[in-house]
């Protein structure tokens, strides 16, 4: 990557000049007065986003790390779970419970769709014993967005514990933890809420952390051990292990920023990024991979690559003619889809429309039969339209 190229991957993110100050400063000792208050003020900040009055755990590494710990935590050999499957960390999740013992459904959909709630309500009368329902916000691999305000709530009437991974989407797509019935919701710093990678944000409810101290075979002096965070952290103010104080305070100062401008406005700014990629998109001549906009997510849009195009040879030409640089695939998705990330910073103009026209130059530098001036020209119309901001 060029040192100074655009990014507008979908995770990490651009960071704020507040943020870039707040990685600058001092490293504070973890036990001094202002680092206690620091880790407990953000932990209600992102609470907030969250829109829940769970605990609000900060864990140390990538948020897969909370996944992990959340599920050895909650699952034990032979749990009946069911687990919505419309990409791929959808069904790397299922992999997961399946290597720790657990007997998993899956219910699926098409990867250029979303699981419905009558799916699920199906699986769950199907499998009365299924004590657990898992889900993916945003499937980032292919820009899609679950219904998880109309599922949660499905698999809560059953009884369900319900575990939500929304790494992509908290502050960037509308999220309610305690409204939709969310037990468990991990998140991560690094994507819409506009901070960097390190930390693990998972909130665990009451119910979720009664079924984990349940668990024999929950991680106790661990790593992975979300327990030790409630019985020493939550109940005591001791942390079980030495936090990431500096990536605790950009997540403060992220955080802060968000708020202040409004949470609203903040789902309201990636909500018209979004449409405005979907619509430079198609008024190039292209598709974009989600089967409609009702499944698209407002924090990165994918688009279906014309035959015979490398995802490779594309960001190449972008990234050398254009200095832009745009995420790779993954998920098995190479030369089948190119993604442009709108999330933080991103989300805002004129990053949306820099995403389409670089897409659709570079496509024409490879000899694609592609509307430059009609691409840009649709995204300008989305992006100047005032923003709705009761749309969260």
């Amino acid at each position: 990557m060029h040192p100074q190229a655009t990014s507008l991957a979908a995770g990490p993110v651009s960071i704020s000049d507040g943020v870039r100050a707040a990685l600058s400063m001092q490293v504070p000792y973890d036990y001094s007065s202002d680092f206690l208050e620091a880790f407990a003020r953000t932990q209600r900040k992102v609470a907030e986003i969250l829109k829940t009055s769970a605990d609000v755990v900060l864990m140390q590494g990538e948020a897969m790390l909370a996944i992990e710990a959340a599920t050895r935590s909650l699952v034990a050999p032979g749990d009946r779970c069911l687990n919505l499957v419309s990409g791929a960390y959808g069904q790397g999740y299922g992999d997961l419970l399946r290597r720790l013992g657990a007997e998993v459904v899956d219910v699926q959909a098409p990867f250029d769709s979303t699981v419905e709630p009558e799916q699920v309500a199906a699986a769950l009368e199907a499998n009365p014993l299924a004590s657990i329902v898992s889900m993916v916000h945003c499937e980032t691999p292919t820009g899609t967005l679950t219904p998880v305000g109309e599922i949660a709530p499905i698999a809560k009437r059953h009884g369900a514990i319900t575990v939500v991974d929304a790494a992509s989407s908290a502050g960037g797509a509308p999220l309610a933890v305690d409204d939709w019935g969310i037990d468990v919701c991990v998140t991560a710093p690094q994507k819409c809420l506009g901070s960097v990678p390190g930390l693990a944000i998972v909130s665990v409810s009451d119910v979720a952390w009664e079924r984990m101290a349940n668990n024999p075979g929950a991680p106790r002096g661990s790593y992975l051990s979300l327990l030790d965070w409630k019985e020493l952290w939550e109940d005591r103010g001791v942390f079980p292990h030495t936090p990431s104080v500096t990536d605790v305070m950009a997540l403060d100062a992220a955080c802060t920023e968000l708020l202040a401008e409004g949470l609203d406005t903040s789902l309201a700014i990636h909500a018209r990024a979004g449409r405005a990629c979907r619509a430079g998109v198609r008024a190039a001549g292209l598709e974009i991979w989600p089967s409609s906009d009702e499944v698209a997510s407002p924090t990165v849009t994918a688009v279906r690559l014309p035959d015979g195009v490398s995802e490779r040879d594309l960001r190449a030409v972008m990234l050398e003619h254009l200095n832009v640089n745009l995420p790779i695939a993954s998920g098995g998705f190479a030369d089948r889809i190119m993604r442009i990330g709108h999330m933080g910073i991103t989300a805002r103009a004129p990053y949306p429309l820099v995403g389409v026209a670089t897409l659709v130059q570079g496509l024409a530098l490879l000899g694609e039969a592609v509307d430059i001036g009609a691409a840009a020209e649709a995204s300008l119309a989305e992006l100047v339209r005032p923003l709705d901001v009761t749309a969260g």
